[in-house]
C-alpha cells in the first residue's frame, strides 16, 4: 500500500471543497487528461525474488532489458465521452506535452465549446512555464488537482 504525504493529501481535499458545490453543468465542461506506457512483455514494475548474500547477480535474478518495450499514451475524456488519442515514446518532456496539447489535447478541449476547462495532474511538465505560457496564450483555463487518480478516495471521504 503506497503512502500518502499530508501536503498532497492536503491539496487533493482543498481541491476537491473547492469544487464540490459546482454543478452538472460546470463538470460537463472539463477536459479530463493523463497519460500513460504500454508495456508490450510484461510489467516495468518492481519485481522481487527470495536470495541469499551474494547471489544477486545470477542469471535466474537478473531480467533481461528490452529496448522499445512499448510506447506511452496521452488521452482526455469529458462527460461527453473521449477525446483524441496521441501515442508518443520516450519520456514526456515539456516540450513534447506541449506538442500534444497543440495537436491532439486543445482541439479535443475547443469542440466542448468556450466554457471548457482543460485538466491537469500538476506534474512539473504541465506545470512548466512553456506548458503554462501556452495555456495563458490559447486562453485555456485550468482545472488543476495534485492527483487525479486518488481525487475520488478524496470526495468520498467527505
Amino acid at each position: 500500500m503506497a503512502v500518502v504525504q499530508r501536503k498532497p493529501l492536503l491539496a487533493r481535499k482543498q481541491f476537491a471543497e473547492d469544487k464540490q458545490t459546482k454543478d452538472m453543468d460546470y463538470w460537463k465542461h472539463v477536459l479530463w487528461s493523463d497519460e500513460t506506457n504500454i508495456n508490450l512483455f510484461g510489467s516495468d514494475g518492481v519485481k522481487r525474488v527470495w536470495q541469499q548474500p551474494g547471489e544477486e547477480y545470477k542469471d535466474k535474478y537478473v531480467l533481461p532489458t528490452v529496448k522499445h518495450d512499448g510506447e506511452s499514451v496521452m488521452g482526455c475524456m469529458t462527460a461527453a465521452g473521449t477525446g483524441e488519442l496521441q501515442l508518443f515514446e520516450g519520456t514526456m518532456s515539456a516540450s513534447m506535452d506541449c506538442d500534444i496539447l497543440k495537436q491532439t489535447m486543445i482541439p479535443s478541449l475547443w469542440k466542448l465549446g468556450h466554457r471548457a476547462a482543460f485538466q491537469h495532474d500538476n506534474n512539473p511538465k504541465h506545470t512548466s512555464k512553456m506548458t503554462t505560457a501556452l495555456l495563458k496564450k490559447l486562453r485555456v483555463e485550468e482545472c488543476k488537482v495534485s492527483n487525479i487518480h486518488q481525487l475520488c478516495d478524496v470526495v468520498m471521504e467527505e
